[in-house]
């Protein structure tokens, strides 16, 4: 069975003023999803709020008491791109513990998989700092709460446009999470080079796939192919996670990038393939609401065994793909000898 993770309570936050990280965003999701029965085809996965200590295995106190004190006034501006209302505490909150709990029923085989359809977005939240629209950083307490759980090796795989500085920062130097991201660079937040490897203990876990603007389904599912899929297989996860960002969709307000909802899907399939399909997708960014519709609509059918999308085929990936791949693989080679067969 697949879980859903959806609280009315998340259209909550809102800012004061004009922003592309807005309630419609959700709103057009679940309504998309409603429209074509496969909400029905889901368990839902109540929504609770994370506790101190799952916020704490990532947070440190000071976030934690900003973001809660965000309730104490009618709206707060953290950063120059990130709001908060008097119930956005809460929301944050529920996207944390939500996530969390699904992917612990999915780690411990309650659940095949599951989508959690979430606000605020987390990946770019740092240990210390509330950033890029987010608050906490909701896959990455998600990944430490299912460890607690016993999924021991956990693969985070986030395809947002932009790169998850805070993912990639929570997990720098620990060999049991292997954080791969595909993004546009040099993009918000500015990190997320071929270079970034990991820290000592975890060289190689983390993996940059850094796109020039404009590529599209053909190059992203190379990046899959030649890529991830070598390294995930060597790595074995025992759960994978995804920060399904719809912002590297063709047409979005704020990306550069042509993937379309066949390719998401066809991404997803090829993470199900993992970990004994154990897969749990949170959505981060996205601002085309058609786009992000038709995106996470072809997602939780995979997810559901629907296998109705089309394979996107192309003859040849674009030039400057192959320049960077051939970037990745070698900066990665020494860490994943497998990669060197290809």
């Amino acid at each position: 069975m697949t879980g859903l993770v959806y609280d009315d309570r998340f259209l909550l936050h809102r800012a004061p003023y004009e922003h592309p990280e807005n309630p419609g965003r959700l709103v057009a999701i679940r309504d998309g999803l409603e429209g074509r029965g496969l909400l029905a085809r889901c368990e839902r996965v109540p929504t609770r709020e994370a506790s101190d200590a799952e916020l704490a295995a990532i947070h440190t106190r000071g976030l934690i008491e900003a973001v809660r004190a965000t309730s104490l006034r009618d709206w707060t501006q953290l950063d120059p791109d990130t709001y908060a209302c008097r119930d956005s505490a809460q929301a944050a909150w529920l996207a944390a513990g939500g996530l969390a709990e699904l992917t612990v029923r999915v780690a411990r085989g309650e659940l095949a998989n599951g989508i959690a359809l979430l606000r605020p977005p987390g990946h770019h939240a740092e240990a210390d700092l509330a950033m890029g629209f987010c608050l906490f950083n909701n896959v990455a307490v998600a990944a430490r709460a299912a460890q607690a759980a016993g999924a021991l090796r956990v693969l985070i795989a986030d395809w947002d446009v932009h790169h998850g500085n805070g993912t990639q920062h929570s997990f720098w130097d620990d060999p049991t999470v292997l954080y791969f991201s595909t993004h546009q660079f040099p993009f918000y937040p500015g990190t997320g080079a071929v270079d970034e490897l990991g820290g000592s203990h975890g060289r190689g876990r983390t993996v940059n796939v850094p796109w020039p603007p404009g590529m599209g389904d053909a190059e992203y599912l190379a990046a899959f192919d030649r890529v991830l899929l070598r390294i995930a297989k060597s790595f074995g996860p025992d759960l994978v996670l995804v920060s399904a960002g719809f912002d590297a969709a063709d047409g979005d307000l704020l990306g550069g990038m042509r993937v379309t909802p066949d390719g998401f899907a066809a991404m997803t399939a090829r993470l199900r393939s993992l970990a004994g399909g154990r897969v749990v997708l949170a959505l981060e960014g996205g601002y085309n609401l058609a786009a992000i519709s038709a995106c996470a609509a072809s997602c939780l059918g995979v997810l559901l065994g629907e296998d109705g999308f089309r394979e996107p085929r192309s003859p040849a990936i674009l030039p400057a793909a192959e320049r960077v791949l051939g970037e990745v693989l070698q900066a990665q080679v020494p860490y994943w000898p497998r990669l060197d067969a290809l």
